[in-house]
């Protein structure tokens, strides 16, 4: 079951909103919403609170629990620009140009088989051998 969370006419930048998105989708929400609460970015905190508000619309409405959620989709989208002036020399004026966004959460339910590998405990890490210690 899928559960999303739209928030629009944010006061950022698509651009600037994106790069705090990269890298979230298909992972769990509790290590997105862990990640981004240390972030020192504006947009950062912007993406914790859709991911919260959709966690919440999924605990409320579908009866899901917050621990099989997984981000199945994060989509940020340029808004309405609020287009100001500001006067400059010889009687000109130069714009000004307040950008927004419209950024949406879609989560869903983690699969079978991925809820069995991050229920086990810490995987011990691969190392590889360098070129020096394979010639010996």
């Amino acid at each position: 079951m899928k559960t999303q969370a739209r928030i629009r006419n944010l006061d950022i930048s698509a651009q600037k909103l994106r790069l705090q998105t990269a890298g979230f989708t298909g992972g769990s929400v509790t290590s997105a919403l862990t990640q981004l609460s240390v972030r020192p970015h504006k947009g950062a905190a912007m993406v914790f609170d859709a991911i919260k508000s959709a966690v919440a619309n999924a605990e409320h409405n579908n009866n899901l629990q917050k621990s099989n959620l997984m981000i199945a989709e994060i989509r940020v989208d340029q808004g309405a620009k609020l287009k100001r002036w500001r006067p400059r020399s010889r009687g000109m004026a130069a714009p000004i140009i307040h950008p927004k966004a419209h950024l949406t959460v879609v989560l869903s339910e983690q699969p079978k088989s991925v809820k069995a590998t991050t229920d086990k405990a810490a995987v011990k890490p691969t190392t590889t051998k360098t070129k020096k210690e394979e010639k010996k």
